[in-house]
């Protein structure tokens, strides 16, 4: 079992003080053995973690630098690749572990450091939603958040991120198991919030955006992003079946039909960040990743279209303040 103390202590001391007895039994519901099949092989994994103290931790590195190569001997660090893979597929990163160079699916740092240069995390409560194994968090908590609670309902990820804390220790970054739906609604306690590629696999996309906004505090700051399509207000995709072999991809708006949806929503302030194709730079198949990436997904005879002839994947970023 994750320990999570530490969170709920840090939550104590805020206006989030009752979420821990509503989120505990949830918490501990999830990463019971038995929930997932493979969860005891994952706990027998990160039991065999080396006790080591890193001599480096950089959170502000774009490749998480987590201890240093002459921290451990060439057997441990054989050892513990060995054990980091159990954890395979490895999808947001990258990271680098006492010389193991983690390189994972997502280039994220190319993402974070398109969004970072619009933000001002430091002294922040952060809520970042669909967090994956918690490399933003991170990078939120290097630039200066108090307070960074993650929720990723898929256990491997979550499972990652314990690997990764074994080694860094305390730090202001939390990654939950949990769904936004799972939060007690309308805190208004968080100052700015994060949904990054979530809102795509949502079939109602009016509930995740309020939902977004009941967690913001007045002033706060929301930063979505997600896949787009080109056109004018009330373009939306909906893809019949699979989009790039995703399932659950429900409606792909324009920029200008995204924009109206969130002033519909509530937010107001509303800017387009950042628009761009996913790359097969970006997004790629690794030897920590080694399934079907995007060089799979996309048309082999046109790189403009999705394997089932839908654009391919654009992404944009927004900011907005409720």
């Amino acid at each position: 079992m994750i320990d999570y103390d530490g969170l709920w202590r840090e939550l104590a001391a805020t206006p989030l003080a009752s979420w821990q007895a509503a989120l505990l039994p949830l918490v501990q519901q999830k990463l019971t053995p038995d929930s997932h099949g493979d969860l005891p092989d994952w706990y027998a994994a990160l039991s065999q973690l080396p006790a080591v103290m890193p001599s480096v931790i950089d959170l502000n590195a774009d490749c998480l630098s987590i201890g240093g190569v002459g921290d451990i001997d060439a057997a441990t660090r054989d050892r513990l690749e060995q054990l980091l893979m159990q954890f395979h597929p490895w999808r947001k990163g990258p990271f680098d572990l006492f010389g193991i160079h983690i390189d994972t699916e997502w280039r994220s740092d190319w993402k974070w450091n398109r969004i970072a240069p619009h933000l001002d995390l430091r002294g922040r409560r952060v809520l970042d939603v669909g967090c994956g194994n918690g490399y933003y968090g991170w990078r939120m908590a290097g630039a200066g958040a108090a307070l960074v609670l993650g929720v990723d309902p898929t256990l491997r990820y979550v499972m990652q991120y314990a690997a990764l804390r074994h080694f860094i220790g305390p730090s202001a970054n939390h990654v939950l198991p949990l769904t936004l739906e799972a939060l007690p609604e309308n805190s208004a306690a968080f100052d700015t919030v994060f949904s990054m590629g979530v809102l795509y696999h949502r079939r109602d996309h009016v509930e995740h955006l309020q939902r977004l906004l009941g967690q913001l505090r007045d002033g706060g700051q929301l930063i979505l992003e997600g896949l787009v399509i080109d056109g004018g207000i009330g373009a939306v995709l909906h893809p019949q079946g699979r989009y790039a072999k995703m399932k659950n991809v429900f409606a792909l708006p324009s920029c200008a039909t995204l924009v109206q949806w969130l002033h519909d929503s509530g937010f107001h302030a509303v800017e387009l960040l950042d628009v761009g194709p996913t790359t097969t730079a970006e997004q790629r198949r690794t030897p920590w990743m080694q399934f079907e990436s995007l060089a799979d997904f996309l048309d082999p005879d046109d790189a403009r279209r999705t394997i089932e002839g839908h654009p391919a994947p654009l992404r944009a970023v927004f900011s907005a303040v409720r």
